[in-house]
């Protein structure tokens, strides 16, 4: 049997939902985006949201000129602290999903990318213990 994600879902202290896509290794590669989600139902919405759209072109905007790609799309940008970050946003724009920690390198952030697509397609979706 091949080894699978999971989107670890929570509620948290103002109860709001969110998740976690984590690898077979328990590495979290992303974290849902914004606030949060009112209800479970949306949760999941979110999560199928980030499995249909996980093969999006990537925007660099880390480059002094880039063009602006149509959502579906990730955005690779640079952070406050000089790191890459990137951010999975659906086709109406909204933001889905982001790295949850920043990236030393910009190939390093791409293969962050390439894991969200590999383990969120099979992920189980599963409350946190």
């Amino acid at each position: 049997m091949a080894a699978k994600g999971q989107f670890v879902y929570y509620q948290t202290a103002k109860g709001y939902w969110n998740y976690r896509l984590k690898a077979s290794n328990d590495a979290t590669i992303a974290v849902s985006g914004g606030t949060g989600y009112k209800d479970l139902r949306s949760l999941k919405a979110g999560i199928e949201s980030v499995r249909k759209n996980s093969g999006a072109k990537v925007e660099d905007q880390t480059l002094k000129s880039y063009e602006p790609l149509k959502n579906p799309k990730f955005e690779i940008y640079l952070d406050k602290a000089g790191k890459y970050r990137f951010r999975l946003k659906a086709s109406n724009g909204e933001l889905i999903c982001t790295s949850e920690d920043g990236y030393a390198s910009k190939d390093s952030c791409k293969k962050g990318i390439a894991s969200l697509a590999k383990w969120a397609a099979e992920a189980e979706v599963v409350p946190e213990e």
